[in-house]
């Protein structure tokens, strides 16, 4: 059995795409309970995504989106000041990412969303990632199912806040 405190933590990038109402992206995981039901159900998330070998946090970022969500009709706005990390539950140690991380520690961006959301495709990636997607008040992004990321969901809300306003 692999200790949760053994494995290292996955480099990873996350993103808070805000539309010009100042609302933010979630996307529906489709990997998750709920997925494919209605709309809800399921577990939500912003898009993330690892950090490849020689990549910057701000190249993978906006690589991440177009992979995720099929737009790289973003500009980054600010990043969050330190890495957040999470650990994932004991049952999925050694399972999930891989089996060889114990979570990930993440550097998060805010972006404008610059494109129609015409431009926003789930289905360019396969397989994909999420099945729905939607604009939300950053106020609900603690609040909706985000699985074990919670409490940072709630501190990215509170530090950029000032970019929830209509442009």
């Amino acid at each position: 059995m692999t200790s949760n405190t053994t494995l290292p933590y996955r480099p990873n990038v996350g993103a808070l795409v805000f539309n010009p109402r100042g609302q933010v992206l979630v996307a529906r995981r489709t990997d998750m309970p709920g997925a494919g039901g209605p709309p809800d159900e399921g577990v939500w998330q912003c898009p993330q995504g690892g950090i490849d070998e020689g990549e910057s946090p701000q190249v993978a970022v906006l690589r991440e989106l177009h992979e995720e969500i099929g737009t790289d009709r973003a500009e980054i706005l600010a990043a969050y000041p330190e890495w957040l990390s999470y650990d994932l539950p004991a049952h999925l140690i050694g399972k999930a990412l891989g089996g060889r991380y114990r979570g990930q520690t993440q550097q998060w961006f805010a972006l404008r969303f610059t494109g129609q959301d015409g431009d926003i495709r789930l289905d360019t990636h396969q397989p994909a990632e999420f099945d729905l997607w939607k604009w939300v008040e950053l106020a609900q992004l603690p609040h909706l199912n985000v699985g074990i990321k919670k409490y940072i969901y709630a501190k990215l809300a509170a530090y950029f806040a000032p970019y929830a306003t209509a442009s």
